[in-house]
């Protein structure tokens, strides 16, 4: 489940930048499929835990993106981890991400 937590984090931050990636799918015909993931386990969720998803951008390149995650319960850290994402258009073709996503997700981005 930390995956699918890593990814609603993931959408919420590529939103608090202005973007939904639906909208980023649809405008710009490219999609940004999950190349690499690693997740380090700290400690167990429980059912109906609530828990926080902080997400930052790693490394911004001009045909990738790495996330880092920490995924808390309260002060207790359960999980790290982080995705890398290559832009691949509708074929499946790697593509450059577009200039104005650069711009957007650059904030807090190590290297372009």
């Amino acid at each position: 489940n930390y995956l699918r937590f890593f990814e609603a984090g993931r959408n919420e931050y590529i939103r608090a930048h202005g973007l939904r990636y639906r909208d980023f799918e649809e405008r710009f015909a490219l999609r940004l499929p999950v190349a690499e993931a690693s997740v380090t386990y700290r400690a167990p969720a429980r059912y109906d835990d609530v828990v926080a998803v902080e997400t930052s951008m790693a490394e911004l390149r001009r045909a990738s993106a790495r996330f880092e995650y920490r995924i808390l319960r309260g002060d207790d850290l359960l999980a790290t981890g982080h995705t890398v994402h290559a832009c691949v258009d509708l074929e499946g073709r790697v593509r450059r991400l577009p200039q104005e996503l650069l711009d957007r997700l650059a904030d807090g981005a190590g290297n372009r």
